[in-house]
């Protein structure tokens, strides 16, 4: 199976809707901050569950 799961991607995405919401006066300041720190969180967290290899069973006898 094939992803095209960009995380970097997501990242500026969800930064970018923090910003405009930061903007719009949905969230404050002190807020935003702690949002983009768990966003950080989150993505320093998914890079080490997508960076690495997948183990793959070693070869099965043949029938």
């Amino acid at each position: 199976m094939t992803y095209n799961f960009d995380p970097d991607r997501w990242y500026e995405d969800e930064r970018a809707r923090l910003e405009m919401r930061r903007r719009a006066g949905e969230i404050g300041e002190d807020e935003a901050t702690r949002a983009v720190e768990e966003l950080d969180r989150r993505y320093e967290a998914m890079l080490k569950r997508l960076d690495g290899t997948f183990p793959v069973a070693g070869p099965t006898a043949s029938k």
